[in-house]
Order: structure tokens, then sequence, then C-alpha cells
């Protein structure tokens, strides 16, 4: 027989109650898409295209499962920004729904229940991930978000059979992006240092844990054949890609990334599962039922921190903090002297959430966003071992690649047909291959060949090749044509042209398109040492 636990009483939800957190979902939603055309392709949004004309169980840089679902989409729909960028921001909406519900199930009433959507609706980095455009990341805060609403489930009400669906859900979160591998260890941190340790002796767990296993079997398989590429990746973009950061500098930048409203709520949250409220009516005891989320969040914090993670990395953890945080507001604005914090908490959401609304959907033209963080005294913040643009990253990488394309045609059509023939493209990383292999055909380009991460494992151009069109591994020309013209390269170097963007990333700006005759290699021989996982 299974234990029981007891159950706080829901609150009441009236049906305008649910017509808001849906009018709020689906107002995000209806905002995200119609700006989804405002900037183009993403450099990462380039690559997925690619791997999805590759359909594998795995990648070097990612699990499959965003990969099949983006190839579905492309098959329906076609890929246009609009086609391709609408299944992340519809994950976002569900996301606003699942933190509303689980403030419902935390005891929270109308307040709470609004409150926690706007807060998630709002949050920067669930706006920007889950709806300015497709990766794996928005999957990953809604995967996170099932997982914290069922573990809530769990715990409140002892129903061990939930184990299984908890599993379900990990097991898909780790067939879309390996860090729901710190959801887990969260939830057995928090299971280990609480009473609820018991439930790890219990067979249902087992059974979830066994679900989880199989689903990811297959990727495990592709990993085991091809030598654990993933492992030599997050390995290689840990020591050598990421910028450094400190761990003061990683808390630090958790409100820029949820909100600063969000912030406080969250830590109103992490409060609340410490220290449980004490339940109304007579003779009721406080329930500890809850507490794992309050070992769950430092746990996995300290793990990332440890492990030089982005700190993006750690926001699909907040979901059920804002909402623990939406509830803690609510009781507390209870007593008179308090019931200012309602309409505080309210405000700070949505008034923070405005401000930093244009640094996570592109809701300014560039040049007015260039404007508008300057004026708040904001420049772009360096996450990755090179130079930072006028932009942050994660718009800069939106310009400049259909540009590229046209200037590597430019080059292409100085060939004659002779040499177009047996012509191909090398670029140094996924984004310049993935751009040539998207825009190309227009302009009849052959195909791109790239060392980097998954390009490398659909191999070489053929080895009749002639004439190479190769991207310079830096800006600086001369050292490019000295490398190409050394005697085990290239019979004839010359440089083609550079490319010219504006607001791209300064490594794709001015970047030399070399051209490569008659080399003295094949590109089969020196594969191997192509090979750039990062």
């Amino acid at each position: 027989m299974e234990a029981r636990y007891h159950t706080p009483p829901m609150a009441n939800s009236p049906a305008w109650t649910s017509r808001i957190v849906a009018g709020i979902a689906l107002a995000r939603l209806a905002l995200t898409v119609a700006l989804h055309d405002r900037y183009g392709y993403f450099r990462d949004e380039l690559y997925y295209i690619a791997c999805s004309d590759h359909l594998a169980w795995g990648y070097v840089d990612h699990p499959p499962l965003s990969i099949a679902l983006l190839a579905l989409v492309r098959r329906l729909f076609g890929d246009s920004l609009h086609a391709i960028r609408f299944p992340a921001a519809l994950a976002g909406a569900i996301t606003v729904v699942l933190t509303a519900l689980m403030a419902r199930r935390l005891g929270g009433g109308r307040f709470a229940q609004v409150t926690a959507a706007l807060a998630a609706g709002l949050a920067p980095v669930v706006l920007g991930n889950a709806g300015r455009y497709f990766s794996m990341n928005a999957f990953d805060l809604l995967l996170w978000a099932c997982g914290a609403y069922v573990l809530i489930r769990i715990l409140q009400e002892g129903r061990e059979r939930l184990w299984i669906l908890y599993g379900v859900i990990a097991g898909l979160g780790l067939l879309n992006k390996y860090s729901m591998l710190f959801f887990g260890f969260g939830t057995l941190a928090g299971l280990l240092c609480t009473a609820r340790r018991r439930d790890l002796l219990r067979p249902w767990i087992g059974i979830g844990g066994l679900a989880a296993v199989l689903i990811v079997l297959p990727h495990a398989l592709w990993e085991a054949r091809h030598g654990f590429p993933s492992r030599e990746f997050m390995h290689n973009a840990s020591t050598q890609k990421n910028a450094p950061i400190t761990a003061v500098e990683f808390l630090h930048e958790q409100p820029n990334e949820i909100g600063f409203g969000q912030a406080a709520l969250c830590l109103l949250g992490l409060g609340f599962f410490l220290f449980p409220p004490q339940p109304e009516g007579p003779g009721r005891t406080r329930s500890t039922a809850l507490r794992a989320f309050a070992v769950m969040y430092p746990a996995v914090a300290a793990v990332m921190i440890a492990g030089n993670a982005k700190a993006y990395y750690l926001t699909p953890i907040y979901f059920p903090y804002m909402a623990a945080g939406a509830c803690a507001v609510e009781r507390l604005a209870r007593r008179p002297l308090l019931a200012w914090l309602k309409p505080l908490a309210a405000a700070a959401v949505v008034v923070f959430g405005f401000v930093a609304m244009p640094f996570a959907i592109p809701l300014l033209k560039v040049d007015d966003f260039i404007r508008y963080q300057k004026a708040l005294g904001q420049t772009p913040r360096q996450e990755e071992r090179s130079a930072v643009a006028d932009l942050p990253q994660y718009y800069a990488d939106m310009f400049g690649w259909e540009e590229m394309v046209g200037t590597v045609a430019g080059v292409y059509g100085t060939l004659t047909p002779e040499e177009q023939r047996h012509t191909a493209i090398y670029a140094r990383n996924y984004g310049e291959a993935a751009a040539i292999d998207f825009f190309g055909p227009r302009h009849g380009l052959p195909s791109a060949s790239s060392g980097h991460n998954n390009y490398w494992y659909w191999g070489p151009p053929p080895d009749d090749t002639q004439v190479f069109l190769v991207f310079g591994r830096s800006n600086d020309v001369e050292d490019c044509l000295a490398d190409l013209r050394a005697p085990d390269r290239c019979e004839e170097a010359t440089l083609g042209a550079l490319s010219e963007c504006t607001h791209c990333m300064p490594y794709e700006n001015g970047r030399p398109i070399l051209v490569c005759r008659r080399p003295h290699f094949t590109m089969q021989g020196i594969w191997p040492g192509e090979k750039r996982f990062i």
C-alpha cells in the first residue's frame, strides 16, 4: 500500500483566474511570434537546420530530440523564421501555465497564480530562450517545469506511481539536453537531505529511473559507438570557450537572467520551502514534505559553479521558486501591516520585466536597441572567449549571414566553369558552414565542409577537389595566406574577398575568403586533424 502524506487544501480558483493565466500565456505567445522575423536567423538555428538534414540518434554538441522536432516542423511548415520558431514560443507559453499550476498546488490563490504566471512570462530568459529563436533551451525550460510540477505532486500526495511520469520527463529531458542531469541531481540531493530519503528505497522510483534509461538508451548507444564525443565537446567548451566566471559573478548574474522582481520572489520561495507556512485551522501541523526544494537549488548551483557553467544554465530551476515566492507574498500580505507586499511584488515583476524585455526579444529596431542599452548603462557581456559586438552575442549572431554567403558567391562567380565543377567550400565554424548550406543553393554554391562539431562527422569534400574557397582562420589576411602558401598546402593561394557585416560578431566581419588552387593534399588525408569539438 502506498504511503499517504498530507496534501494542503487547494485554493479556490475561479474560472476568471484560469482565464487570466491563459491570457498571460497567450499574450506572451502572440508577442514573441509577432517579433520572430524582426532580426535574422541565429547562428545556432542555421546549424540545427543543417542537423535536421542529417537525422541521427545523437550529435556532438546536443542530443537528438529537438532536432527531430525541427525536422518535423520543417517538413510540415517549411523553414521560415515564423515556422521554426513557433514551437519554442509555444513551449514558453506552456511553461507560464505550469508555473501558475505550481502556485495553485502550493496553496496559492488568485494573486499567487497570476503573479507566478507573470513572473514566468516576463522572465528575460524565458522570453529569450523560449521565444527569440529555436533551440533546445526552450524545451529544457518546459521539461524542468514539468519535472518540478510532478515532483511537487509526488512530495505532497505520496503518489509513488508518479515517479514513472517523472522518469519519462527526465528521459525526454536528457534526450533534449544533458542539463536535465542537474535536475535529477538536485532531486536526489533534496531527497537525501530530508526525511523523504526513504523514497529512494521504494520500487516506483526505480521503475521511473528505468523508464528514463530506456528513453535515452538509443542516444547513449550512439555516444558509445562514436567514442563519447559529447564528453570531449563539454570539456573543451568549459575549459576553452566559456568565459571564466567566479561564484559571485555567477550568482550576481542570476537576476539579469530571470528578472529582478522574479529573483526576489525566488528568495522568498526558498524560504517558503525551507520554513513551510503554518496551515490554517486548529489542530493542523506544519508539513515539511516539500523541503527537498530548499536543498535542490543550492546543490545544483554549487555543481554548476564548480563546472564553470554559463550563468543561464541555472535558469530552468526557478519556476517552482517563483510559484512558492508568489504564495509567500500572498500569505504575508494577509497581515494588515504587510498588505502593501502584493502590489509591490506584482509591480516589481511587471516594471522590471518590461524594462528588461528589449534585452530578451527584439522589441526594438537595432539602432533603437543600441541607444536603449547605452541609456541604461549596459554593454554586451562576454559569455565566450571572443570579442563582443555592439549587440549582445545572442543578437549579433542573427546578423551578417546572408551578406557573408553573398560574398562567397561573388568569389565563386570569378572561377571558370571548369573550376566551379571541382570547387569545395571549407568553413571554420558551424555557423559559417550552415549559412552556406542554407542560403548557398540560391546562389548555386556547393555545400560546405567544416571540422567544427557535427560537421566533422559529415565528412570532407571529394578528393578530386581542385579549388577550395577557404574561410581564414583569423582576420589577419597575411597570416592566413602564409598558412595556405606552405609547401604542403596550395600551389596558388590568393585573397578572394573580405566578408562585411554590420552588427555581427567581430570575428565574422572582415573574415578573409581565400582561394586555394591545386592543393597539395586531399581533405580525406588531413580530415582527422581537422576535428574541432568545442
